[in-house]
């Protein structure tokens, strides 16, 4: 109990204290009494600005992820899936989010904090890519490769080794995949003629170069979770599904997804929290650049907190991440205890 008051409940709430301040990082170590205490004015930088109007649609794709999770609740409660009081309060929750999303600058506006919603944008997208690949991917290997023979056991330890992997290696193996001079796609490219593509370098292409890198990262501990819930589906099911002459599709899309919701459901919101916090990847291979364009939310704390020393704000944020992050955790409750009764 200690330990958990003092490494974690105390921190937490340090952090949010220090939040509430105007707190320089370098003034207060040398003078404790520099900080000023400024309430709730580091959040209001943060969500407000100039000029505020709200419109339907003032930020799409958050509105539109709220939207899509709103039709995913009614859908498992139509399916039997959710109790109507459930379903409520999620509905309740994203039609708060979809309002808050509203709020934007209007006509000669502008953000406070110019910076923090394009990276939490950021944030968002490369979490709508990485979670679908990897939870997509992962379960179909754990499908191909939940059999028991030599092979099937050498390529399931294959893929996972990635995932003993420190940040900074995977990320120097794929800065060098990636690199326009000497990486393995640039020699593929000459090989066919073509005009080698600096992915790190480009707006349009450094987020993905990411997303790849992460994908290949990650996708063993998910592999090994699906492997788990494959071994808990019955064998007298699958032997009744080729008795029924019920060939690999179907064998797939009747019994063994239907067995692996709870799985999925927790590979999707475990995935969710922990690439919420993504920072080695873009601080590694492209320093948030180029132009902010991989800037993602731990990155942008770490720089307010100990390179602008502004440890207010950079705690203001990390607030709001704390915050993402325990709705995850409340929808993954909502859903086990759901499943549970």
């Amino acid at each position: 109990m200690f330990v958990y008051v003092a490494f974690l409940i105390y921190p937490f709430c340090r952090g949010v204290w220090i939040s509430l301040h105007d707190w320089n990082l370098l003034a207060v170590t040398f003078n404790p009494d520099a900080k000023t205490f400024i309430g709730l004015d580091n959040y209001l930088r943060l969500f407000w600005g100039t000029e505020m109007t709200w419109r339907a649609w003032a930020r799409p794709v958050l509105q539109g992820l709220c939207v899509l999770a709103a039709l995913f609740c009614v859908w498992r409660y139509r399916t039997g899936e959710l109790r109507w009081s459930t379903l409520w309060q999620c509905l309740m929750a994203l039609l708060l989010l979809m309002f808050f999303f509203g709020w934007a600058p209007g006509e000669g506006g502008r953000w406070f904090d110019r910076r923090f919603w394009p990276t939490v944008g950021n944030t968002v997208f490369f979490v709508a890519m990485v979670v679908p690949a990897i939870t997509l991917i992962s379960l179909l290997l754990a499908t191909a490769l939940n059999r028991e023979t030599r092979g099937a056991a050498f390529l399931r330890t294959l893929f996972f080794l990635s995932q003993v992997l420190s940040v900074t290696v995977v990320t120097l193996i794929w800065q060098m995949m990636f690199s326009a001079r000497q990486g393995l796609l640039a020699n593929v490219v000459r090989e066919f003629g073509g005009v080698p593509l600096s992915w790190l370098a480009e707006p349009g292409f450094a987020m993905a170069a990411i997303v790849i890198a992460t994908v290949w990262w990650s996708i063993g501990i998910a592999m090994v979770l699906f492997l788990a819930g494959l071994q808990d589906i019955p064998q007298e099911m699958q032997e009744a599904a080729k008795l029924d002459r019920a060939n690999s599709v179907q064998a797939f899309w009747y019994i063994i997804l239907p067995n692996l919701k709870r799985t999925i459901t927790l590979v999707v919101i475990l995935q969710i929290i922990l690439h919420f916090q993504v920072f080695g990847q873009a601080h590694l291979m492209t320093q948030g650049g180029p132009n902010d364009q991989t800037q993602v939310l731990v990155r942008y704390i770490y720089q307010t907190a100990f390179r602008d020393s502004d440890l207010g704000i950079a705690s203001a944020m990390a607030v709001f991440l704390f915050v993402i992050m325990s709705v995850f955790s409340a929808v993954q409750f909502m859903v086990s205890r759901e499943d549970e009764q």
